[in-house]
C-alpha cells in the first residue's frame, strides 16, 4: 500500500504495525468475532489521521515557504495605507496577488473592491473576505516600518493615514491562505470567492459591494469566513464565540436648531447651545432607563459643534451620536428614543415648531455580527486540529461594529464565523495583566502587531479551515 500521504511519525506507527506483538493482538482481536467491518474502520481510520496529518503538513510546508514574502508585502501595505473610499492603489495589489495565484478577479465592484474566484470541481462556495482601509490615525509604534502617510480626507484636510486596526495584517493572511489552497488543489473541491472589501472603518464597503451584485453576478457562497486582528490575545492562538460576537451600530446626527443673538441678551433668543447640553445628559439616560437590564447596549455622543465666538448664541449646535446594541428590538428602541427625547426637550425649551431638532440616521451603520453557531463549531473543531485546542479560546463579544455582518443579512441568509487572530507576545499580555494595564488597542497610534507568528497563525488558521470545509469525500 502507498504510505506516500504519511509524514514520517506515522509511517513508523505503521511499520510498527507490522511487528509481530502488533499483528497478532490485532489479528487475535479479529478472529475472537470482531467484524470484518470493525477492523476496516480501524485501518480507515489509521489512514484518515495520516492524511489529515499529511495536509496539515502540507500547509506547513507551504507557509513556510510564503512567510517571508507575506511578512513583505504586510510592510509594503503598512506603509502606504489609503482611507476608506480611497483604497485604489490597495485594491490592485489585492487583484494582482489573487491573479498570480490563479483565481479570475474582477476590479471596482461596489468602489475599489475586487472579487477573486477559483473553481475547483463540484463542491461548496465559500467566501472570505478581507478589509482594505485604514484611519485618519498619525501612527507612533516607532517601527521601522511605520506608516509616514498622509491624505485628503473628504473634508479636504490633510490628515495622517495608519492602518491602526490591522486590515494589512488580514490582507496578508488573505493572500497566503489564496496561495496556500491555490497550491494544494489536488485535496479540495469547491469554489472559492476570495473577496478585497472597501470602506470597512465607515461601515459602508459591504453594502456596496452587495449592491453591485456581489451574490449575482458571482458564484453565490454558501458559508462566509473572516478573521480579525486582536490586541488581547497572543499570537499564535486565536479567538472564537458562538452567537453575537459584535453589535449593531448606528450613526446619527443630530441638528439642534436655536435662535441667534447677542451673549449679553439670552432672553431675546433660543439658545440652541444649552438644548443640546441637556440633550447630551438627557441621552445617557435611555441604556439606564429604558433599556432591560443585562441587554446590551450603548449610547455615545462622540462630537459636539456649535458657535463662534463668546458673546453669539449661534443658530444652531451639532451632535454626532453613536448607538451600539445586539437586538434588533432593543436598536429600534434606541433610535426612536433619541428621537422622542430631542423632540421633547425642545418642546419644554419653546422651540417654534420651525426649530425642531432634524435626527439624521446615516449611511454609516451595520448589523450586529452573528456568528452562526453550528457553523462556528465547525470552524473551531477545524481550528482546534490545525493549531491544537489549547490555542483556540473562547473570547466575549464586543461592541464594536464590523459590516462582515452585512454578507448574513441577505434574503439568503448565508451563515458566518469571524474568528479573532492574536497579535500581541505572550510576555507582554502576561506583564500587562501584572500591572493592571492594558495593551494598546485597535485604532491606538500605537497598535502593533508582531507580524510573522500572527501572519503565519492566519495563513495555517484560514487554510486549515478551508481545506476541511471542502474535503473531498
Amino acid at each position: 500500500m502507498a504510505l506516500s500521504g504519511c509524514t514520517d511519525g506515522n509511517l513508523a506507527l505503521f511499520l510498527a504495525f507490522k511487528q509481530v506483538k502488533w499483528r497478532d493482538s490485532f489479528m487475535n482481536h479479529f478472529r475472537l468475532g470482531s467484524s470484518f467491518l470493525q477492523f476496516s474502520c480501524l485501518v480507515f481510520c489509521f489512514f484518515g489521521l495520516c492524511s489529515s496529518t499529511s495536509i496539515g503538513a502540507d500547509v506547513q510546508s507551504l507557509l513556510s515557504a510564503e512567510l517571508p514574502s507575506l511578512v513583505a508585502l504586510y510592510k509594503t501595505l503598512h506603509m502606504n495605507p489609503e482611507l476608506s473610499l480611497q483604497e485604489e492603489q490597495t485594491a490592485a495589489r489585492m487583484a494582482a496577488e489573487l491573479r498570480e495565484a490563479g483565481f479570475e478577479v474582477s476590479e471596482k465592484i461596489g468602489g475599489y473592491g475586487v472579487v477573486g474566484v477559483l473553481k475547483n470541481g463540484a463542491g461548496p462556495v465559500l467566501l472570505v473576505r478581507t478589509d482594505l482601509d485604514a484611519l485618519p490615525v498619525r501612527e507612533q509604534t516607532g517601527a521601522s516600518y511605520a506608516s509616514a502617510k498622509t491624505a485628503k480626507d473628504d473634508l479636504g484636510r490633510e490628515v495622517p493615514v495608519m492602518h491602526a486596526c490591522g486590515h494589512d495584517i488580514h490582507m496578508s493572511c488573505f493572500v497566503g491562505a489564496a496561495r496556500v489552497l491555490s497550491k494544494l488543489q489536488s485535496q479540495w473541491s469547491g469554489t472559492l470567492v476570495f473577496i478585497a472589501q472597501p470602506a470597512e472603518e465607515r461601515i459602508l464597503g459591504a453594502r456596496m459591494m452587495l449592491r453591485a451584485g456581489l451574490f449575482s453576478r458571482f458564484p453565490k457562497p454558501d458559508k462566509a469566513l473572516a478573521l480579525h486582528c486582536s490586541f488581547d490575545i497572543p499570537h499564535g492562538s486565536v479567538g472564537l464565540m458562538e452567537g453575537f460576537a459584535m453589535a449593531n451600530v448606528d450613526t446619527l446626527e443630530i441638528l439642534v436648531r436655536g435662535v441667534g443673538s447677542h451673549g449679553s441678551q439670552p432672553q431675546l433668543g433660543k439658545d440652541p447651545v444649552l438644548l443640546a447640553a441637556q440633550l447630551v445628559v438627557a441621552l445617557q439616560s435611555i441604556v439606564s432607563r429604558e433599556v432591560k437590564p443585562g441587554d446590551p447596549a450603548v449610547v455615545t455622543v462622540g462630537s459636539i459643534h456649535g458657535g463662534t465666538k463668546a458673546n453669539i448664541i449661534p443658530d444652531e449646535v451639532r451632535l454626532q451620536v453613536t448607538v451600539r446594541s445586539y437586538k434588533a428590538e432593543t436598536r429600534e428602541l434606541l433610535i426612536a428614543a433619541i428621537r422622542r427625547i430631542a423632540e421633547n426637550l425642545a418642546l419644554a425649551a419653546g422651540m417654534p415648531a420651525e426649530k425642531m431638532p432634524e435626527v439624521i440616521l446615516t449611511q454609516e451603520s451595520a448589523a450586529a455580527l452573528y456568528n452562526t453557531p453550528e457553523f462556528t463549531r465547525e470552524v473551531r473543531r477545524s481550528l482546534e486540529g490545525a493549531l491544537t485546542p489549547e490555542r483556540v479560546v473562547s473570547v466575549e463579544p464586543t461592541m464594536g461594529a464590523e459590516d462582515f455582518a452585512e454578507f448574513g443579512t441577505t434574503k439568503e441568509k448565508i451563515p458566518l464565523c469571524m474568528f479573532r487572530l492574536g497579535t500581541q507576545p505572550a510576555e507582554a499580555l502576561s506583564e500587562a495583566k501584572a500591572k493592571k494595564v492594558t495593551l494598546p488597542s485597535l485604532h491606538s497610534p500605537f497598535f502593533k502587531p508582531e507580524p510573522e507568528p500572527t501572519i503565519k497563525t492566519g495563513v495555517q488558521a484560514m487554510s486549515s479551515v478551508l481545506l476541511d470545509l471542502l474535503k473531498k469525500p
